[in-house]
């Protein structure tokens, strides 16, 4: 090898490298190889590309930067230390450190500067298409002939796992169709994975893939050449039409005379002696941990004054696009705060008994469409099911290549993409988005769910034909273990509503809760409209009665659908018997278990011991609302191919069969 050169550019890679070596040994834990061999091509990135302002990270024109390879964390935090977004040399010390602002894998809302959260491979290339979509469509929104306002690039790094993952490829092809030109992805090609080469499971031609996906494709031969670099990002940004690639051949843990390209550096420490030697290849002092010399700073620190020039002209830019436009400068503002504009809520309908039964999910279309009248930041799509997920908006056109302007988002056949895409666009500002698809395709999506939870993100996801009711299409599409499953997820609310008043409720919960996400759980099969004359509680509380009587024997639990036959067989308990049975509709286990004690309390009294849930799904967990003297019906298994009414008798939910177990409850 010879030695690295001296300029002012190379100490500052140098530098860049030093710290993330030295981070990870101090942690004894992380990933120093990659940090080591992306450091030029992501210091000409920040110095010489990207569009920021380290002093305002939220600044709204800003260009992205997404690292999907999320465990080369320690290169993404030296930047941000260095570039002047707030972290501290300490910070870089305190690397994977309890409480530390640099945790592991970038954390969204833990650093300044972290866009989005990322580690499970491939899901930040999906968060990245969605920013470049909401980039997009602001800017057909809201830009006006020589005043935009929304003009900016979005960048992500990634390496050879992120492209394994299929939720790469679902995005990368999306991202190509819709002619996303301002999307540039750095590949780290280094050849290594943990296993060993990436040839003994990666022999795919990444260039040739790229093009047949409608993208640009320009490869750096030397990933150590920072004017090679910055020659194919310039023509990434010049590709205005299409998304692009940009290949670079790097070396991971360059300049590691024992570990250089081998997978000993991707996911362990080098070791002391072997920092020292690296050290002495790079020309720095060797006894000096986390170094950064006074001219690094300074160079890095240009990145201050540049940034708030940055600003300075959007900001002129916008002061006149008020003046010129103040209506859109109004809506703009609104979309970017993310506020709910003044009567958003104001077509959502009311429906009544006598309009007839309707299905939740038919219901929630005209209560999307209701809202999307007054809600112009609200966007989203379906994968590939809006028809019978009943998510298109009649009142705006298709998101597409050089119509970005529509509302429409046309997902295709990638729910996990659709996920993880849902969330850039929030991550982005300015769009609340939904998305939809089948409950038991929930599965492909719970990756991006679960991060979207992580990170606290209120997307909205819209979960049809929720249970064995689908009948037909047979256990393949029918959901048993799904609600439990996404129950399961920290911080999600899974609502599935008995009728079309609480679907409407569940959509303006949704809108208005602003730290966690939200699961609308909906049936195919048309429901009658609930009596709730008689109703004790509210809705928002995750649960309340809605058949309410004076010391009752004995309280039904339910959700969705059953809750109609729970509604039926007290009737006839109480007709036949004499046994007095209130019936909960709980369409919300998270929504309930946050509402004060004494209002649960009230739902379900402790001194009522003899208790039944009934929900179309399997039974666990409902045993902490049944309690040990309660029953449970539920389904335990797979669902069969059957008209759907003909599966929920077979299975046990029919009004004769609840009033059945609820009499050997009584009588137990």
């Amino acid at each position: 090898m010879a030695n690295a050169k001296t300029n002012l550019d190379q100490l500052t890679v140098s530098t860049i490298r030093t710290l993330c070596m030295d981070a990870v040994q101090k942690a004894n834990s992380g990933h120093p190889g990659a940090p080591m061999g992306l450091a030029p091509a992501a210091y000409v990135l920040f110095k010489r590309f990207l569009k920021h302002n380290p002093k305002n990270p939220a600044w709204i024109d800003r260009d992205r930067f997404v690292l999907s390879a999320g465990h080369v964390s320690s290169l993404l935090y030296s930047l941000l230390y260095l570039f002047g977004y707030g972290l501290e040399l300490e910070d870089l010390k305190n690397f994977r450190q309890w409480g530390s602002r640099t945790p592991g894998h970038p954390e969204y809302g833990e650093t300044p500067g972290v866009e989005t959260t990322t580690g499970p491979l491939g899901q930040g290339i999906a968060n990245a298409v969605g920013m470049a979509i909401a980039e997009r469509h602001l800017a057909a929104r809201f830009n006006m002939e020589k005043k935009e306002i929304i003009n900016h690039h979005t960048y992500v790094m990634c390496g050879d796992g992120d492209l394994m993952e299929g939720v790469a490829l679902e995005s990368i092809s999306l991202a190509g169709h819709l002619g996303l030109g301002k999307l540039i992805l750095l590949y780290d090609d280094n050849s290594i994975t943990i296993e060993g080469k990436t040839d003994i499971a990666f022999t795919e031609d990444v260039r040739a893939k790229f093009e047949s996906q409608n993208w640009h494709v320009v490869t750096v031969k030397d990933g150590n050449d920072l004017e090679e670099i910055q020659k194919a990002i310039q023509a990434g940004k010049d590709a205005v039409a299409r998304p692009s690639l940009v290949q670079i051949k790097t070396h991971i843990a360059y300049g590691s005379p024992n570990k250089q390209d081998t997978s000993d550096a991707h996911g362990s420490p080098l070791g002391v002696e072997e920092i020292k030697l690296t050290k002495q290849f790079y020309g720095v002092p060797e006894d000096k941990d986390f170094y950064v010399p006074q001219a690094v700073l300074e160079n890095c620190g240009k990145a201050l004054t540049y940034g708030k020039g940055f600003e300075q002209t959007w900001q002129n830019i916008f002061d006149a696009y008020k003046t010129e436009f103040p209506e859109h400068a109004a809506r703009f503002v609104d979309a970017i705060s993310g506020f709910l504009t003044e009567g958003w809520d104001a077509k959502i309908p009311q429906f009544k008994p006598e309009d007839g039964p309707i299905a939740t999910r038919a219901a929630s279309g005209k209560v999307l469409n209701a809202i999307a009248d007054n809600l112009p930041s609200l966007m989203g799509g379906s994968a590939d099911l809006a028809p019978s997920n009943k998510t298109y908006l009649t009142s705006s056109t298709e998101f597409q290549k050089n119509a970005w302007e529509g509302r429409n988002i046309r997902f295709g056949v990638r729910e996990h993409a659709m996920g993880a895409i849902m969330s850039g666009i929030y991550l982005h500002s300015g769009i609340r988005p939904y998305g939809g698809t089948f409950l038991v395709f929930a599965d492909y999506m719970r990756p991006a769910i679960r991060v979207a939870s992580l990170m606290k993100l209120p997307l909205i996801y819209v979960f049809t034909h929720d249970s064995v009711a689908v009948g037909e299409d047979g256990p393949t599409h029918q959901p048993v273990e799904h609600l439990a499953s996404l129950r399961a997820i920290p911080g999600l609310n899974v609502v599935r509503p008995a009728d079309a008043n609480e679907t409407a409720f569940a959509w303006k919960q949704a809108l208005q809760t602003l730290d966690s996400p939200t699961a609308l759980i909906l049936s195919r099969q048309k429901l009658p409209t609930l009596d709730v004359s008689n109703r004790d509680g509210e809705f928002n509380y995750g649960a309340y009665t809605i058949k309410n009587v004076l010391d009752p024997d004995m309280i039904f639990i339910a959700t969705g659908s059953e809750v109609h036959l729970c509604v039926e067989a007290a009737g006839l308990l109480k007709k036949d018997h004499n046994i007095k049975a209130a019936v909960v509709s709980m369409p919300s286990w998270e929504h309930f278990e946050k509402a004060p004690a004494p209002y649960r309390e009230r739902i379900l009294p402790s001194s009522i011991t003899k208790r039944m849930a009934v929900e179309a799904g399997i039974s666990m967990g409902w045993e902490k609302y049944t309690g040990p003297e309660g029953k449970i019906i539920g389904i335990n298994k797979f669902g069969a191919s059957a008209p759907g009414g003909t599966v929920l008798k077979a299975y046990g939910f029919s009004v004769g069969n609840i009033v059945k177990n609820a009499l050997d409850l009584l009588n137990s």
